[in-house]
């Protein structure tokens, strides 16, 4: 009897535990500074998040330079080390396969500074306002209802 496919749904607990093993193995040897790529050298990375495949053979790492300074150059150097950044990991965690490592930026921060700028904007504050003076109104409204009833 097959598996159900869930490629397409929640990763399993198992790729959840494998992926922050991964993440935080790779976070310690970013801090150690053991890259030789001139593009990462002297650059802080934040490992933000590693999903796994539902095999463990491949991660997607999530990375994102302090600052998002030269994020392009940044990724172009991990991509030039990944296998030996493979290498390092294998002495980091214990897995029977290791897994291949594709570096992706995050943008999980620019998606969020944008919607802050959008909720912050005069317009949108204004309809705040005026959806919050109508729900008070509402609830005042339901307050005196129920006084008057039995």
């Amino acid at each position: 009897m097959r598996r159900k496919d869930k490629s397409r749904g929640e990763p399993s607990p198992r790729q959840l535990r494998v992926g922050e093993e991964v993440r935080h193995a790779l976070a310690r040897i970013f801090a150690r500074g053991e890259l030789n790529d001139p593009a990462l050298a002297g650059v802080t990375l934040t490992v933000t998040e590693v999903r796994m495949s539902p095999d463990l053979k491949h991660a997607g790492v999530f990375v994102m330079p302090l600052a998002g300074a030269h994020a392009a150059e940044v990724q172009a150097g991990l991509k030039r080390g990944a296998s030996f950044l493979r290498g390092l990991l294998a002495h980091e965690v214990t897995l029977r396969f290791l897994p291949t490592l594709a570096f992706r930026l995050d943008t999980s921060f620019d998606h969020a500074n944008r919607i802050n700028e959008l909720l912050h904007r005069p317009e949108v504050q204004r309809d705040v306002e005026a959806l919050g003076e109508a729900l008070e109104e509402r609830a005042e409204a339901a307050e005196d209802e129920g006084e008057d009833g039995p």
